[in-house]
């Protein structure tokens, strides 16, 4: 009767003692899982439509905290009461200003538009490609630019012109970061041999298995070979073995390596 009790004291005492911040973390990442093997087994329209949505209504709510931070100065670059008679480059400048000034609204629309379209892009190039690379990179970042300067009307009077100009900059801009981020976080020569492994348990969410297929040393090189064996041998659950196995089934390249 004591030992009934003090087994179920601990066990209350246990749970008191959890984390419930961690508990959050815990549900969070497990429902973000679940997300990314669902969106993982999705046509590519529809997986390009639920990122550039998602991504959207991010930055939408990120612009919209900006926005309220800054407060709305738009009301400060008001057009002057002769501003018709303004040449086209100051009416520009005049826009180019108000967009960047605008309040919680302009700036969530502006966010939405270049958080939603770089994402959609980037998720449509991945699909397409197989890899993530500059050039996709900076393809997301011109579908960016482009956009972001036909919704804000910054630039001159011709729109078509802004959005190239603007898509350029922002493809140049994307590109250097990229380029520097390679630089500084270039891998060990040995995780070379784990690039599909880790963009496939990527997109899978399962990315905490890597270790698990560097232990094995199951590299690239043997994708097209796995089995349920062999990921059972390197201690992966049943639940992300089957998510792998139907993976591979799906990837034409791996599918056709088989034969």
């Amino acid at each position: 009767m004591v030992g009934d009790i003090s087994t179920k004291g601990g066990s209350l005492m246990g749970q008191a003692e959890q984390n419930p911040i961690a508990v959050v973390q815990a549900k969070f990442k497990e429902v973000e899982i679940r997300f990314k093997s669902w969106l993982a087994k999705q046509s590519l329209p529809v997986e390009a439509a639920v990122v550039t949505v998602t991504s959207g209504a991010q930055g939408a709510a990120i612009g919209a905290f900006m926005g309220t931070l800054s407060g709305d100065a738009s009301s400060l670059v008001t057009p002057p009461p002769n501003a018709g008679n303004l040449n086209p480059d100051a009416m520009a400048s005049l826009k180019q200003a108000q967009a960047l000034a605008g309040g919680p609204l302009v700036q969530a629309r502006n966010f939405a538009v270049m958080t939603g379209v770089n994402a959609g892009i980037s998720c449509v190039m991945r699909r397409v490609r197989g890899k993530e690379d500059v050039q996709s990179s900076m393809a997301a970042a011109f579908g960016s630019g482009a956009m972001f300067s036909l919704v804000s009307g910054m630039g001159g009077p011709n729109q078509a012109v802004n959005a190239v100009t603007s898509g350029l900059f922002f493809a140049l801009v994307q590109g250097g970061i990229f380029q520097l981020g390679q630089k500084f976080s270039q891998p060990p020569a040995e995780d070379l041999n784990y690039v599909k492994t880790r963009f496939m348990l990527s997109n899978l969410g399962l990315q905490n298995y890597e270790k698990n297929f560097k232990r094995g040393l199951l590299s690239d090189s043997t994708l097209p070979l796995l089995n349920d064996s062999a990921l059972r041998d390197v201690k992966i659950p049943p639940g992300p073995r089957l998510l792998i196995l139907d993976h591979i089934e799906r990837n034409s390249e791996l599918k056709e390596r088989r034969k």
